[in-house]
């Protein structure tokens, strides 16, 4: 499963930009996200398509990064080096990411297997900002900086259904759904009636939408407030668990769980930031 890339800076509509808009800073940014599983190591000629940059401009940029050791070059091919990874350390100890949500994600996984998750709307996608799982399979990665199209994930829809009329119909009218699996919802009326049924019931279930094999249960955390400012989930393998189950037996923990984050978040300004649309 690859994972689907968030809009970068360079993305974003000129005319949206303020005029302080660093243009290089974008691009070099725009370089560090084209990397994942599937583009692990690539030619100055791909990361150029990739990222939509002239060959000249993506040069410029690379031997930047390679200058402040982001990025490294065997041969013809660039990646990543180690030093990327300060950048999501900083804000994951900054924030208090370990010592605020790492321990009820632990606690569900301890309670009842299978995986947790928390995420917070970036662009279209959802960003995974904290896990925990005992799951070794090869299916799509939850792992903290990861990040998926919203509308196909318990916790991207959680988030979708905690924004304003006006913010979900705008994310409608730009989203165009791809079909991930052959379960996926890729029409747009659907979708929208799933995200007011999230609403309503105060929870998000799915079943292989993202990838096969994923079956999972999704709750909102709530600000100060009131409003949605992530998500909460447990998911586990389709076939061995279904959504009625965990709505039986793990929905009245989970929203327990939500509910002492969101307090919890209170005292961590920094997180209070990072998190909502």
């Amino acid at each position: 499963m690859t994972t689907v890339l968030a809009p970068t800076p360079s993305a974003d509509p000129a005319d949206s930009r303020p005029a302080e808009f660093v243009e290089a800073l974008a691009k070099g940014i725009g370089i560090l996200e084209s990397f994942d599983a599937a583009h692990p190591e690539m030619t100055l000629s791909e990361i150029a398509r990739r990222v939509g940059l002239s060959p000249a401009a993506a040069r410029r940029s690379l031997i930047t990064l390679q200058a402040l050791g982001y990025v490294g070059q065997t041969g013809r091919r660039f990646h990543l080096r180690p030093k990327v990874l300060t950048l999501g350390s900083a804000l994951f100890f900054s924030a208090g990411i370990g010592e605020v949500l790492q321990p009820d994600l632990r606690a569900l996984v301890e309670q009842f297997g299978d995986a947790s998750s928390i995420g917070t709307l970036s662009g279209e996608d959802v960003i995974y900002i904290a896990h925990s799982s005992v799951q070794r399979a090869r299916r799509a990665t939850a792992t903290i900086g990861a990040h998926y199209p919203a509308y196909a994930t318990s916790l991207g829809r959680v988030l979708l259904a905690g924004l304003r009329d006006d913010e979900l119909e705008d994310y409608l009218d730009r989203v165009q759904p791809a079909a991930l699996t052959s379960k996926t919802v890729t029409d747009v009326s659907t979708l929208r009636s799933l995200i007011l049924a999230v609403r309503a019931d105060g929870y998000s279930t799915t079943i292989d939408q993202l990838d096969y094999g994923i079956t999972a249960l999704g709750v909102a955390i709530k600000g100060p407030d009131g409003r949605t400012v992530a998500a909460l989930n447990t998911s586990g393998y389709t076939g061995m668990v279904t959504p009625e189950q965990l709505i039986a037996e793990r929905l009245p923990t989970l929203l327990e769980a939500a509910s002492r984050i969101g307090q919890a978040i209170i005292r961590y300004p920094i997180l209070q930031s990072i998190m909502g649309p």
